[in-house]
């Protein structure tokens, strides 16, 4: 029988807002974008965490590649990758969804973190909103 065991989720920006954007830094240099605490209890050795984050970006200059990750007490367990174009005939505001599930932690609270880095030279993407993390962990 699975069993919620914990429950965490934040939206540290709920709209678009392109005049406030927050730069997204050239790797290795990243942004913290939003973090959560989830707790598990001792006895529930047999767990998973499954974790969603929602981002909303804009394209500045050239196309930037974003290299989104997920940290569980400072470790990285999660990452993937997205262009960002900034040609306004095209597209140039864009929202990410992914979703990352962490098996088997260990008692006790953990941090999860999300952030945001920018891999390629000589482009520029911002966070514009909105920004969504969520955790729910299940003993199964």
């Amino acid at each position: 029988m699975v069993q919620i065991i914990d429950y965490q989720a934040v939206q540290p920006i709920r709209r678009v807002n392109l005049n406030r954007p927050i730069t997204i830094p050239r790797s290795p240099l990243r942004v913290s974008l939003a973090n959560i605490r989830i707790r598990i209890p001792s006895g529930a050795t047999r767990n998973r965490v499954e974790l969603i984050a929602t981002v909303g970006v804009h394209g500045v200059t050239g196309t930037s590649q974003i290299l989104f990750r997920i940290f569980r007490d400072g470790r990285e367990i999660f990452n993937t990758q997205v262009g960002v174009e900034s040609d306004p005939e095209s597209e140039v505001n864009y929202v990410e969804t992914f979703q990352a599930i962490d098996f088997n932690v260990g008692q006790g609270t953990h941090v999860y973190q999300v952030t945001a880095q920018n891999l390629t030279s000589g482009t520029e993407a911002a966070v514009v909103g909105p920004i969504s993390f969520s955790g729910l962990a299940i003993a199964l």
